[in-house]
């Protein structure tokens, strides 16, 4: 995926409706993943939100959201399609270099294998909440990840190594699997997408 090409249609999700209309789904059923295991909770951080849109299924089921990226523009569409009613506090900042504290859960999704310093990515959510969600490609599928993807996927790993990661940071991880909206509990390399949860 080009970032211009995004941001010149008016967001990742208006590309997306436009370029492969079947991928929102696949996403926002992330989303609903991630609200599904938050509900409840009083007040949640999400990190590398792009253009905002999923993280409004997520708002449903909590009290608050604030809602990061590093991506000003991101950050303007955010604004720009913001809901009345689901209100998110979109703001932009570098996760690496921001201090992240007291939220009862935080969570990213589609993030974590753009992070060459994943240990400076966990170690920020680890100091943010005592929960923490991650979603992101697992290595196995990069053998279909277009040339983009490969390209921007600096960090993937597969479920095992998704788990070891987080537990160094929360003493329970429960790691799933998903095939486009579809939660997936079977042999690990033949999943598509990895979810990890990791309490403490």
């Amino acid at each position: 995926m080009n970032y211009d090409d995004c941001n010149a249609a008016g967001g990742m999700t208006a590309y997306n409706w436009e370029a492969d209309p079947r991928r929102l789904a696949f996403q926002f059923a992330r989303y609903k993943f991630v609200a599904k295991m938050l509900e409840g909770r009083l007040r949640v951080l999400e990190l590398g939100c792009a253009d905002g849109q999923g993280a409004k299924i997520v708002r449903q089921h909590v009290s608050s959201l604030d809602a990061v990226d590093i991506d000003p523009a991101a950050i303007g569409h955010a604004r720009r399609l913001a809901s009345t009613r689901w209100t998110i506090n979109y703001f932009c900042a570098d996760v690496l270099a921001t201090d992240f504290r007291g939220y009862d859960a935080v969570y990213a999704l589609d993030l974590f294998e753009h992070m060459p310093d994943e240990a400076g990515l966990l170690a920020r959510m680890s100091a943010a909440a005592p929960v923490a969600i991650i979603g992101t490609p697992s290595a196995q599928s990069q053998l279909f990840a277009s040339e983009i993807s490969r390209r921007e996927h600096v960090n993937c790993v597969d479920k095992a190594g998704l788990r070891r990661r987080m537990e160094e940071h929360w003493t329970h991880v429960f790691a799933f699997g998903m095939n486009d909206e579809t939660l997936h509990t079977g042999f690990d390399p033949m999943c598509h997408y990895l979810l990890a949860i990791g309490c403490r």
